[in-house]
């Protein structure tokens, strides 16, 4: 056998011992991970699974402390589908709401920052490196601390109670990272392909849309995905923004089943439980996007 040193020995001597070494660091190596994932896993499962059990379980069963209810039904899921509750008059039009805004959000972010990283990373803009590191310095004042300032900006301007206040909100919440992000990603790109562009004549339009957006697909679809998950999650903003039963997302009507002491806890289970499952479908979808397109950029130079 041929050790990484480059010396040659028959099997059963070092080389043996050395291969029993590799196994036994192998195996303590995957025993520590487990050690570590097995708790994380459980950790994280186990509020999905009580949530599924609320969902399953009739009203008089929901808080037993039963781990499986003893008669599970569905008629959960029927009563929010059909709004048969004075919590769930509004329940279709605020599902519409809230994936109305997070579709808004991850488009304008996404087209804001995809403009800005090429500027900043492609184009040089003089600059346009102090513009995004001042953008990046808002991150050190807590979201929370902004909420009564956007309020009264939002207020100024005549947008309370419409939902381009909450859309504009978060997009100025979500674009100073995604512009970071982009733009790492974009310093990845050879400046060659730019050069050859150009050399066969291609505007600064033309290397955007030919060059520029096919190589960085992974990272837009992530930064898209980023923004849009934001917004569907948001309650804040949306709780301060928007106050019509109307006009709320589903994550604000959501708080209402608490102010009451006889809250109904199976339909706000089954509700979450509904909201959760596009985000959770939408992040599955592209998962190999996010993972690429967060760590190791577009392409590789």
């Amino acid at each position: 056998g041929c050790l990484p040193t480059g010396r040659f020995f028959p099997w059963g001597g070092p080389a043996k011992k050395y291969m029993k070494r590799i196994t036994l660091k192998m195996v303590s190596t995957e025993a520590k991970l487990l050690l570590i994932g097995i708790p994380v896993f459980l950790w994280t499962i186990i509020p999905i699974y009580h949530m599924i059990l609320f969902a399953i379980s009739p009203r008089d069963q929901a808080t037993s402390g039963r781990l499986w209810p003893k008669n599970p039904t569905l008629d959960n899921f029927v009563f929010v589908f059909g709004q048969k509750h004075f919590y769930l008059d509004h329940f279709w039009v605020q599902m519409g709401n809230s994936l109305v805004i997070a579709l808004s959000v991850g488009f304008l972010t996404l087209a804001i920052s995809t403009a800005a990283a090429f500027a900043i990373s492609r184009l040089k803009v003089r600059g346009g490196r102090t513009v995004m590191n001042l953008a990046l310095f808002t991150y050190f004042i807590p979201a929370a601390f902004l909420a009564v300032p956007m309020y009264k900006t939002m207020g100024n301007y005549g947008l309370l109670n419409n939902q381009w206040a909450l859309i504009l909100a978060m997009v100025t919440i979500a674009s100073p990272y995604c512009i970071w992000v982009l733009k790492q990603a974009s310093d990845k790109l050879p400046y060659e392909l730019d050069e050859a562009a150009r050399m066969d004549g291609a505007t600064a339009l033309q290397l955007f849309r030919l060059v520029y957006l096919p190589l960085m697909v992974p990272s837009l679809v992530a930064v898209g995905t980023y923004a849009l998950l934001l917004a569907w999650n948001e309650y804040l903003y949306a709780f301060l923004l928007l106050s019509k039963d109307s006009s709320l997302t589903l994550a604000v009507a959501l708080g209402h089943f608490t102010a009451a002491d006889d809250s109904p806890w199976e339909l706000l289970m089954t509700t979450g439980l509904i909201y959760a499952l596009p985000p959770a479908a939408i992040y599955y979808a592209f998962k190999r996007y996010m993972v690429s397109g967060l760590t190791a950029g577009a392409v590789k130079a």
